[in-house]
């Protein structure tokens, strides 16, 4: 399996903090991927240093075979970023946003059109198209952001909390529509998240970082063997993300 993401020592200091602390792994093509940890645990930080947005203080990273801090631009275009509060016009139709969107990206006129067309179906928006976008649930405005990503045709996407906030019907609609980009298109997913059972429900690896460094890396159920069990059985992934979290033990 070919290495989307693969980091090296990876490590970025302010001074004498430690943000990200010697971090290696690798993300193959076509995982759904876990980016696990604790507000503060160097999670945010690892994900600019991905899209060439911060630089490390030492290490290396490659995402698509690309350098973040030679090639950032080269990786912007092949790698859909959803933050956890998405940024539209209000004033704008959704449609009008994603037009935006793909002019930015310098697409022309047809192959907008029918991106802009093919994302809000993908999404379920198609006929919420034409209605302004401060009109939008915030259910509504996380898919649209699935929908903006969609335009560069990514083959990996980030995504930072998609279902935090939204009622259970939304909830379960982003889960389905994440799990869809993965299966019918291919696309590789990184997705950091406290709503641990959403993991439980897409990931097929996770990783759980606490205090800059990777506490732990593998398949759910082969961190649920490590752990000691209980009369109930394995360790659950709730209990293995707060074991780490807690003791604070590298590997």
């Amino acid at each position: 399996m070919a290495a989307v993401i693969k980091t090296e020592g990876l490590t970025r200091r302010y001074g004498r903090q430690t943000a990200v602390d010697a971090l290696s792994f690798e993300l193959g093509a076509g995982e759904v991927f876990g980016f696990l940890g604790p507000n503060g645990a160097g999670k945010t930080t690892t994900i600019l240093m991905l899209l060439g947005l911060t630089e490390p203080t030492s290490g290396r990273a490659e995402v698509l075979g690309l350098d973040p801090v030679r090639q950032p631009l080269q990786i912007k275009r092949q790698v859909g970023y959803l933050p956890e509060n998405v940024g539209f016009y209000d004033d704008l139709t959704a449609r009008e946003n994603l037009r935006y969107v793909a002019a930015l990206n310098e697409l022309p006129e047809a192959k907008s059109r029918a991106l802009t067309e093919e994302a809000l179906q993908t999404v379920g928006l198609a006929e919420a198209g034409d209605k302004l976008v401060g009109q939008y649930s915030r259910g509504m405005r996380q898919r649209l952001g699935i929908a903006e990503l969609l335009i560069k045709e990514p083959k990996l996407v980030i995504l930072d909390e998609p279902a935090l906030g939204l009622d259970p019907d939304g909830m379960n609609k982003m889960l389905d529509l994440i799990a869809a980009l993965n299966r019918e298109k291919g696309i590789t997913v990184l997705m950091c998240t406290h709503l641990l059972h959403h993991v439980e429900r897409l990931c097929g690896r996770v990783g759980i970082m606490s205090k800059g460094r990777l506490a732990a890396l593998g398949a759910i159920g082969e961190l649920a063997r490590q752990q000691p069990g209980g009369a109930s059985g394995p360790a659950s992934l709730e209990q293995i993300y707060l074991r780490y979290c807690q003791e604070e033990k590298p590997c």
